[in-house]
């Protein structure tokens, strides 16, 4: 998990308009055991890295099938489906990267938060 060790999010570790992997060093992936419907598009059961272009008030998430890269090495043309969600500034200060999964009345939301900004990506099952 990457932590900020003293540094500043943007620009020391995450750049505005730069793909990122979520991670430090090995991609993270997120992995549906059935079919999903994330913000009205059907993405497939299945093994997927997470990218991030992180944006002033937005991220842009996108899943990706190139399950045996390393790092960042983003092949756009694997790229399944993108979502933009808002970054939301908070009060609270995360030192280390951290993604957990909130289930709401209806979805579940994967949170994406680190240092005062929080993303959320709502996922229907």
């Amino acid at each position: 998990r990457p932590h900020l060790q003293g540094r500043p999010l943007v620009p020391a570790i995450l750049k505005y308009d730069t793909a990122w992997r979520l991670g430090a060093n090995e991609s993270s992936e997120l992995q549906l055991y059935s079919d999903a419907t994330i913000q009205g598009k059907i993405v497939k059961a299945g093994r997927y890295i997470i990218y991030c272009i992180p944006k002033p008030d937005t991220w842009v998430i996108i899943l990706n099938s190139n399950t045996d890269s390393w790092g960042l090495h983003h092949d756009v043309s694997k790229d399944v489906a993108s979502f933009v969600v808002p970054a939301i500034k908070t009060n609270q200060r995360i030192e280390y990267f951290t993604m957990i999964f909130e289930k709401k009345a209806e979805v579940v939301e994967l949170l994406m938060a680190w240092d005062n900004v929080e993303a959320r990506l709502p996922i229907n099952f």
